[in-house]
């Protein structure tokens, strides 16, 4: 990927089956950052297995609700359960692949090592074995098409291929629930066809998944559920039930323009960061990505 013809192999979900239904359910959370609210009373539920694309504009806490749903971050109210139960009565039940921008990818570590460090996460000191964990980060590294490069810098890697590094470790990890965080921005076509080719794997592995992305058709025509996020819940459900013209105004403010049956929204100024302008669309015209 990345201008190499290195091919992936289909990775086996059947490794990775979760033994019980994973059902998130997220139930008026809010979040603080000082003073500062990110999060308003946010509530949706998600069926075991499903999948969600995560729309809103920039600034809208997406990342913000992933990293929640991973116990990155502290709630301020609400609660937060998987199978029932609190997220902090799990372990390792969700993976989570930041925006490849929140990564210092100088530090001196190799593929394998990253890849590896999906075996750990916040099991520090629990009982493992080292051989399992060893077969299980090779499985990953061969079936994304990283056996040739565990040895290298994760400095020296392309865009596609850092992308790829990451998804092995979220599939070392063996979730229940994986979170993707604008895993479509800045890597070529061949990237995101192999994510959208992986994303076909874990519903057929009947894994939970949550995506955030601004391509609001590609929401619409690869995701069960759409959630649209503004600092709140402003819709949940289908696409064709949540992407009406007004909940996309509310949604996206002022950058919003409905003409001819397509909806642009130009995302260019909304959000926390400085970004380049630019305009997506739902409907049969294409949208450009960057980020929360």
């Amino acid at each position: 990927m990345d201008g190499q013809k290195q091919k992936w192999m289909k990775p086996d979900m059947t490794e990775a089956l979760p033994e019980l239904p994973a059902r998130l359910e997220v139930e008026g959370v809010s979040i603080d950052y000082g003073s500062r609210r990110a999060l308003t009373d946010v509530t949706f539920q998600v069926p075991h297995g499903q999948q969600v694309a995560v729309v809103g504009p920039n600034g809208a806490g997406k990342s913000t609700l992933f990293k929640a749903l991973v116990g990155l971050i502290p709630i301020s109210s609400g609660e937060i359960r998987i199978h029932g139960k609190s997220l902090q009565s799990h372990e390792d039940c969700v993976a989570y692949i930041p925006q490849r921008e929140e990564v210092d990818w100088r530090f001196p570590v190799t593929v394998r090592d990253v890849v590896m460090m999906g075996r750990y996460g916040r099991r520090i000191g629990a009982k493992r074995s080292r051989k399992d964990d060893r077969e299980a980060v090779e499985n990953r590294l061969r079936q994304l098409g990283l056996a040739g490069l565990a040895g290298q810098p994760i400095s020296h890697l392309s865009g596609g291929q850092q992308q790829r590094v990451f998804i092995a470790r979220a599939l070392a990890q063996d979730p229940h629930i994986l979170l993707m965080d604008e895993p479509f921005s800045g890597v070529d076509i061949s990237t995101q066809e192999a994510t959208l080719e992986l994303l076909d794997q874990l519903r057929e592995a009947q894994v939970t998944v949550l995506v955030s992305t601004h391509d609001l058709d590609l929401a619409a025509r690869r995701f069960e559920r759409i959630l649209l996020l503004n600092g709140k819940v402003i819709g949940f459900g289908e696409a064709g039930e949540v992407f009406q013209p007004d909940k996309l105004r509310e949604a996206f403010s002022g950058h919003l323009l409905v003409m001819e049956g397509a909806v642009l929204v130009d995302d260019c100024c909304a959000g926390e960061r400085s970004t380049p302008s630019h305009t997506h669309a739902h409907s049969h015209m294409e949208g450009h990505h960057h980020h929360d």
